[in-house]
């Protein structure tokens, strides 16, 4: 019998759903024997949808509308709102995670998300469950404050993908076995698949030149209006304006007038394809739009002011510390960012070039072993592999 893993995320950003993805893509190419269910935890928590049934609108969906708009300033006093109404309501979050998980009776819980983890984690041992609970960052680091990535105080495993992550759970009191490191956030396994066509052919069919300097502009799965004001004032330089669900935003900028050749490009799955034409990346400091450029070799042009999210702060900084790329603190100064990236590209890509990536195949292995050294989760499986028998 297989084992069965829970992946918890939730559509906030999109981030948290595409490493959950991610993570069942490796699986099931590795052919682990892993029954895999994916599970967005407002689902669970309302399960009747009656916060959609009174706004119209799902939890998340303010979250990405706020993102779509550039609406982020605030973002840190909301936050602590946020998890002080998450400890307010944690006795009730706890009771329907519970239901959820005594009849659902997982071998493995793993979240991918923040905020949630003290409930998720009391919910799956309210239930008399013994079953490994793990939480994988999808931020380069936490933030300071308690409660948001890693709780201090559970018997819970902890994966982190930098060394400011591990010192941060070690300060909070994991060491090992409870405490894991990978070698950065988890991508999808297209970007680590060979290219199905040499870069000039592929800008050629897509109506760019191969000769001239281009980035490629990305502002997450639901674009940023920001890109607008970005566009207007690189006219000379090609770019590939990846507007993810904005259909408005991709209208805007194919009007737009400019003095290079664009292309504009809505909804994709084939990213790594458009990010491996570019020669660098322009966009905000997410984390997987980040790992994604360094997977495809691109040095990370990110813009980085007030305004930047508290999650994604030292994401700029740890670019910053790497020698991967630079930032640029309004649209403003995105021109003289961009020469500046330009003219010193050879050097960029070479620190790009030494940086090794390999999450992705890492932390499959790390569960593994953590499934396999849980006595509760082995002795059951192999029960009831032997009652198959």
């Amino acid at each position: 019998m297989p084992f069965i893993i829970d992946l918890v995320y939730i559509n906030a950003g999109g981030g948290h759903r595409a490493s959950a993805l991610a993570l069942e893509a490796i699986a099931l190419q590795q052919q682990r024997p892993w029954q895999l269910r994916l599970i967005n935890l407002f689902d669970v928590l309302d399960p009747g949808q009656r916060f959609q049934g009174l706004t119209g609108l799902r939890p998340e969906d303010l979250y990405n509308k706020r993102l779509a708009h550039g609406w982020t300033r605030g973002m840190g006093q909301e936050l602590r709102l946020l998890q002080q109404l998450i400890r307010l309501a944690q006795g009730r979050l706890v009771q329907r995670l519970a239901t959820h998980w005594g009849q659902t009776r997982p071998d493995l819980v793993v979240s991918l998300v923040p905020n949630f983890n003290r409930a998720m984690f009391e919910g799956l041992r309210a239930t008399g469950s013994e079953a490994p609970y793990v939480t994988i960052l999808t931020d380069f680091a936490d933030l300071e404050r308690e409660h948001f990535w890693i709780e201090a105080g559970q018997a819970q495993h902890v994966i982190c993908g930098t060394a400011r992550a591990a010192e941060q759970a070690m300060a909070r009191g994991y060491r090992a076995p409870w405490l894991h490191r990978s070698s950065g956030m988890m991508v999808r396994p297209e970007f680590y698949a060979a290219p199905r066509e040499d870069r000039a052919s592929a800008m050629r069919r897509h109506g760019l030149d191969p000769q001239r300097p281009t980035a490629v502009v990305m502002f997450g799965g639901h674009g940023a209006r920001t890109m607008l004001g970005l566009a207007q004032r690189l006219p000379t330089l090609q770019l590939i304006l990846l507007c993810g669900h904005n259909q408005a935003l991709a209208e805007a900028l194919r009007a737009q007038p400019a003095q290079a050749p664009r292309l504009v490009q809505g909804f994709t799955r084939d990213i790594p394809e458009f990010m491996r034409m570019a020669d660098f990346f322009i966009g905000k400091p997410g984390p997987g739009s980040i790992s994604e450029a360094l997977c495809c070799g691109l040095p990370v042009l990110l813009q980085h002011n007030g305004a930047t999210m508290p999650q994604e702060r030292y994401n700029a900084e740890w670019v910053a510390e790497q020698g991967l790329g630079m930032t640029f603190a309004s649209n403003r100064g995105v021109a003289a960012a961009a020469d500046a990236m330009l003219a010193a590209l050879p050097t960029l890509r070479q620190r790009v070039a030494a940086i090794h990536n390999r999450a992705l195949f890492e932390v499959p292995d790390i569960l593994d072993d953590i499934l396999h050294s849980t006595p509760v989760a082995a002795t059951r499986h192999q029960a009831e592999s032997a009652a198959m028998h």
